[in-house]
């Protein structure tokens, strides 16, 4: 397990985020690889996946609880070099996540239906389809969600390799299975979206596997710690919850947005849909760096290195301000190209392009805002970030409203909604960040250490 308090600051977070970023991206490709592959059969199909995976999304959101409550317990308590505690942690946040997802199952797969018939398609197709995979995927929520929060235990002792192994292998398994279930071949009969929702169970299933054959090998000498600690649930629950809750109603104004889109058809659907894949190159970058970012805060939070803190904020903002705007120039510029790998629909390369010069104006702030958001979490103080998230994000809904129909934008006006929004939260939390690092330039903060962060 990696030690974030000593050594070069700009390397402990490189070295800690670039296999946190491969997971990301690895993580981004199992969806894309289901856009890439179903944009092959019609922007029905694409349009019913993409929508759907907005619920998953809300499922996902407030199952995050686990995963950074996880980062945040575990490498303050590794950073105050206390094991006992940092297994406790760990054990309560993997056994929290499970309860949470199969409660997840139960709700999705039951409320399916009615779910999908919230977005008002005009073709009862969609729905159907959708409802469908909705149902599949659902079955695999317990690896899918239980998943991420073993990462994020290894990635608060430090260790963010395991997790990118694991999701890469799984990642080849997806690629193999997704042509084989959406067209068939030989006895496999063609499924369409519930092959590639099938592909995906199978896929994180397998990884899930992974994550508890690893830690049953190299953790089997705490296993007297594995004890589920009431006080570890409340903290848990604390550092993540703030989070979750952001990221839950971040997903529900998603959902609000995408209404409005489906309103201007299918195919402005299916671009937005793949549109939001295509922008996770950035903003998972920036989440792996953020992550990164939290798992060296805490860890120094708990050894009571301050200096160390501000230097690895100012160093990481600096590192990601230069990334963000190459995504800017390479969205805005090669928008319509992009579309072409994923979709077979001249309409839709154009009405693509043109929807990733809208957000390609804003990619240097929504880094700014994810990035900044790192800081936080390792101290856990994610209220903080979460307010700010919570706030603009909601803005988008009448904003929204205001330039499609009263400014006659159409669903041009949807989108410049999320860039201005994206816009004015980069900037608070960069604001923010700055005010709290003034915290560390003289003297180090007055308050206990231990449970002070998660009180």
């Amino acid at each position: 397990m990696a030690k974030l308090t000593e050594g070069n600051i700009i390397s402990s977070i490189v070295k800690l985020a670039l296999p946190i970023m491969g997971a990301s991206f690895v993580q981004m490709a199992y969806n894309m690889a289901d856009m890439a592959w179903l944009g092959h059969v019609n922007a029905e199909t694409v349009a019913a996946v993409g929508t759907a995976l907005f619920l998953v999304w809300f499922c996902s959101s407030l199952l995050m609880t686990t995963k950074i409550g996880a980062e945040v317990t575990v490498s303050q308590a590794e950073g105050a070099k206390d094991s006992p505690r940092a297994q406790r942690s760990a054990f309560t946040a993997w056994s929290l996540g499970i309860v949470m997802s199969l409660m997840a199952t139960a709700l999705i797969y039951g409320l399916a239906p009615q779910l999908m018939n919230l977005f008002d398609f005009e073709k009862v197709e969609v729905v159907q389809i959708g409802v469908s995979y909705l149902r599949i995927v659902s079955l695999g929520f317990v690896f899918a969600f239980g998943n991420p929060t073993m990462s994020g235990i290894l990635n608060g002792k430090g260790n963010s390799r395991i997790p990118f192994l694991l999701t890469t292998a799984g990642l080849v398994v997806n690629i193999c299975l997704d042509p084989l279930f959406i067209f068939g071949w030989g006895m496999i009969p063609a499924m369409g979206a519930a092959g590639a929702a099938w592909a995906t169970v199978l896929t994180q299933g397998l990884v899930f596997i992974g994550f508890l054959l690893y830690f049953l090998k190299k953790e089997r000498q705490n296993r007297q710690y594995w004890i589920f600690g009431k006080s570890e649930a409340i903290k848990t629950f604390k550092t993540g919850g703030p989070a979750a809750v952001q990221n839950a109603l971040f997903a529900v104004f998603s959902m609000i947005l995408a209404k409005i889109v489906s309103a201007y058809g299918a195919e402005a659907m299916a671009v937005q849909s793949i549109g939001i894949q295509i922008e996770a190159i950035s903003w998972m970058t920036a989440l792996g760096i953020s992550t990164a970012l939290s798992a060296f805060v805490g860890q120094n939070f708990g050894a009571q290195q301050f200096d160390r803190i501000k230097k690895g904020v100012l160093y990481a903002l600096g590192v990601m301000s230069f990334f963000g705007l190459l995504i800017s120039a390479v969205f805005m510029i090669f928008g319509s190209e992009i579309y072409m790998l994923f979709i077979n629909d001249a309409n839709a390369w154009n009405l693509g392009g043109e929807y990733l010069f809208i957000l390609g104006v804003s990619q240097l702030f929504m880094i700014f805002e994810i990035t900044g958001s790192g800081l936080f979490y390792g101290l856990g103080k994610a209220q903080v970030t979460s307010l700010v998230g919570i706030v603009f994000t909601g803005l988008r809904i009448p904003l929204a409203i205001f330039l499609a129909y009263q400014m006659d934008m159409g669903v041009y006006g949807v989108w410049w909604s999320v860039t201005l929004s994206s816009i004015m939260k980069g900037l608070v939390i960069l604001a923010l960040n700055f005010w709290e690092l003034k915290k560390y330039s003289a003297t180090p903060p007055a308050e206990p250490m231990g449970d002070m962060a998660v009180a």
